[in-house]
């Protein structure tokens, strides 16, 4: 069996209906798992089932909310016992309820909601996750987080603050479950230009355009990444190919920014 080969793997992707998780879902699902897919809704859900299931009859939907702990775990505990067991946890599901912002304009009710919207999402569904994959002798953990986490950027105080935290948690994690043999990896992502947010973001004036507009013009390669792009990083990731990569952030952007933590 090729070392990228996911035939017989059980993959759950949280925020799998839209966007970024879903094109994980997709090239998970390509390389022969058996793919889950979350979100909270069911109208989403049956749009990405209706796409993945061209791709692979192996795939599932479970809705749930991620940044509710009981709600996320109800949605793991339906997974393995629908399909006995998990191996692959893809933690992608934390909209944000508000965009890039100046700090001195935000409310503190906006600053306490960036936090718990984009936090608690990310993690939840690991910890749900771990009997489950520690019951497999193994396994693989991929959080999705954000350039922003290793460069400042002007209005992304919060939203960088939060994919810090999931840096560190991913470094973190990492030695804890090493033990395990559960390895922890992350994605940080700038710009996509194929997801749903690309449109809003472009669609109004506003202090959001101005700021990735100037991102754009910076991209050395002349453009920013796809999400399939990045689905590819996230697949080489969670597949034996990156057996020996563990705590690390992987950030897939275009070159628009170098270093970093």
């Amino acid at each position: 069996m090729q070392p990228d080969n996911l035939e017989g793997k059980v993959a759950l992707v949280t925020g799998g209906t839209r966007g970024i998780g879903f094109r994980i879902a997709e090239a998970l699902a390509e390389k022969g798992a058996r793919v889950t897919v979350n979100g909270r809704s069911a109208e989403h859900g049956e749009e990405a089932l209706s796409r993945l299931s061209r791709v692979s009859p192996h795939v599932a939907f479970e809705a749930g909310e991620c940044g509710d702990y009981a709600a996320i775990a109800r949605v793991v505990e339906r997974t393995v016992s629908r399909t006995g067991g998990l191996d692959i946890v893809v933690s992608a599901g934390a909209a944000g309820t508000l965009g890039p912002t100046p700090f001195a304009e935000m409310t503190p009710e906006q600053i306490e909601s960036g936090f718990r919207s984009r936090f608690f999402p990310r993690i939840y569904p690991v910890h749900a996750s771990l009997p489950a994959l520690r019951a497999r002798g193994a396994g693989s953990i991929l959080m999705v987080t954000t350039d922003a986490a290793r460069h400042p950027t002007p209005g992304e105080s919060v939203i960088g603050a939060v994919g810090a935290g999931i840096v560190l948690m991913t470094k973190a994690l990492a030695r804890e479950f090493a033990r395990w043999h559960i390895r922890v990896n992350a994605v940080a992502l700038t710009l996509t230009s194929d997801t749903p947010g690309w449109d809003r973001i472009f669609s109004k004036p506003g202090f959001e355009n101005r700021l990735f507009s100037k991102a754009i013009e910076r991209f050395p390669g002349g453009r920013a990444p796809t999400a399939e792009e990045v689905a590819q990083v996230a697949a080489f990731l969670a597949s034996d190919l990156a057996l020996q990569v563990t705590g690390q952030t992987v950030s897939v952007n275009g070159g628009l920014s170098f270093g970093g933590w």
